[in-house]
């Protein structure tokens, strides 16, 4: 069993930049695809990025391309998000997820974190 651990969330303003790091403990996270999803309120759980777990192949949400960038640290064990040229819009609890040898999209993730809030204020 992996425990995921989510950090970086706040109260952030329009134009800025966030970056949200996701610790992970129990298992080496190198045979995951890691990844973010975030919920927005009033509606369904979204993916925003992702990482294979055999190569550095990325996919990213179309919205979301061109201001996001994923990065994993296995000797860490950790993952990151970076985010830039925030809006309104980004303000929602992202979440980290995992699958065991999973694809960049993470269709069915194994492990979650318990979220970080994210409000994005202009």
């Amino acid at each position: 069993q992996v425990q995921l651990v989510e950090s970086g969330g706040g109260l952030l303003q329009a134009g800025g930049s966030l970056r949200l790091s996701c610790a992970a403990s129990g298992r080496p996270l190198s045979q995951y695809a890691v990844g973010w999803f975030r919920q927005a309120p009033g509606k369904e759980r979204e993916f925003v990025a992702g990482l294979t777990w055999s190569d550095t192949r990325t996919c990213y949400a179309d919205s979301l391309k061109g201001r996001i960038t994923i990065s994993r640290d296995d000797a860490k064990n950790t993952v990151a998000l970076q985010m830039n040229s925030l809006r309104l819009e980004d303000t929602a609890v992202y979440y980290c997820a995992i699958q065991l040898y999973g694809g960049c999209s993470l269709s069915e993730p194994d492990s979650w974190g318990q979220g970080t809030q994210v409000t994005v204020s202009s």
